[in-house]
């Protein structure tokens, strides 16, 4: 089938994905949760395979907004056993892979369970994918940090290096060359698109990760302590997690009907929207109000990188994808999902009426009023 508009517009259908069986590995983590969230108010069928949240929050935002609107398999993506009795049971026509150890302080603790989950938990996903006989449509999401990071001030191209620093971000170049691996000695054959997505870092309601910026800036405003701040200068790609979720989705939808369009993309803000760690608390506890300040931990900690930008010339001219929320609009947006959590308010209400205004969001006025928008 030739190439659909939709496709090349960029747009996320969700008609399409209306009554698709979708199969999420990692669906209980903060992209996974919200994930589930858009794909079940789109009516999609589906199934998620992952081990509980490591954190009690993150458990219950995944119960409250959740509840029991997908099927929740619990399992181990090193289990490959097991994720071929689930893949057996929901016959997925499209599979996201977010199942990961994705934090980089822990990976120098624990570096073989991270080769372990992100290495031979993508090789047991994509060899269930090979032997499925129902598979159409793979997005592998990995990270912005598979690149060989030489500290460039521009930002990286899909085309530039993969050799990660550290254990995490390595075994994240590992799953990329696993997945395209599968996709030349198998896929291609038998008709399966594939891609992987190289996403910035994301911000955005219900992430209680450790070792991440903005849930260190929620707990220490809950607790009425001072935030701190690791590498208060380093440059990262921020962006709310629903831009790489609609990525994700407008990949696999494209890809579904026409193959070419797989490979791989990277996935961020705009450049002037890629901000140091302390212009975003400065942003936060603006936004938070009430009086929140942060300092610079002076903990020296393991290697991380100082300058991450992305170039994300290959999703805007291949769909003509643009981002929809620039960095104070995402910031906002989080801020928004935390207060409501924290006065015990209706966050699965909340979650859905974000994606429902991310949705509405037209690129086009998004233009004509960006200073509004960002």
């Amino acid at each position: 089938m030739g190439k659909r508009k939709c496709a090349v517009e960029g747009m996320v259908s969700p008609e399409f994905f209306q009554g698709k069986r979708i199969l999420i590995t990692g669906h209980t983590g903060f992209k996974g949760t919200w994930l589930c969230r858009m794909l079940a108010d789109f009516g999609a069928d589906v199934t998620g395979y992952a081990l509980l949240s490591p954190t009690k929050e993150g458990a219950k935002v995944f119960r409250s907004v959740i509840g029991e609107d997908i099927l929740s398999i619990e399992g181990d993506i090193r289990d490959i056993h097991r994720l071929k009795q689930v893949f057996m049971q929901a016959k997925p026509e499209i599979v996201f892979h977010l199942a990961a150890q994705p934090i980089v302080v822990e990976s120098y603790s624990h570096p073989l369970e991270t080769y372990e989950v992100n290495v031979m938990g993508t090789v047991n996903l994509m060899e269930c994918v090979r032997v499925s006989g129902t598979v159409r449509s793979v997005v592998n999401v990995t990270t912005d940090k598979v690149y060989e990071n030489k500290e460039w001030v521009w930002g990286y191209r899909e085309t530039d290096t993969l050799n990660g620093y550290d254990p995490y971000s390595n075994s994240k170049s590992c799953s990329e060359l696993v997945t395209h691996c599968y996709a030349q000695s198998f896929f291609t054959k038998q008709e399966i698109a594939v891609s992987t997505l190289r996403a910035g870092n994301v911000i955005g309601g219900g992430d209680f990760s450790p070792y991440r910026i903005l849930p260190d800036c929620v707990r220490a405003a809950i607790t009425g302590n001072d935030i701190e701040v690791r590498n208060p200068e380093a440059v990262r790609p921020y962006q709310h997690v629903l831009e790489p979720l609609y990525a994700y989705l407008m990949v696999a939808q494209a890809q579904w009907y026409d193959s070419s369009y797989s490979g791989c993309y990277n996935v961020g803000p705009d450049e002037r929207d890629a901000v140091t760690t302390g212009i975003l608390a400065d942003m936060f506890c603006e936004l938070w109000n009430e009086g929140q300040q942060w300092r610079a931990n002076d903990i020296n900690g393991p290697h991380e990188a100082n300058l991450l930008r992305l170039d994300c010339s290959k999703l805007k001219t291949t769909f003509g994808w643009e981002p929809r929320w620039g960095i104070r609009k995402a910031v906002e947006s989080a801020v928004e999902w935390y207060k409501v959590y924290v006065k015990n308010g209706d966050i699965r209400e909340k979650m859905s009426l974000q994606i429902q205004d991310f949705l509405k969001c037209n690129r086009r006025n998004l233009k004509k009023g960006r200073g509004e928008d960002k």
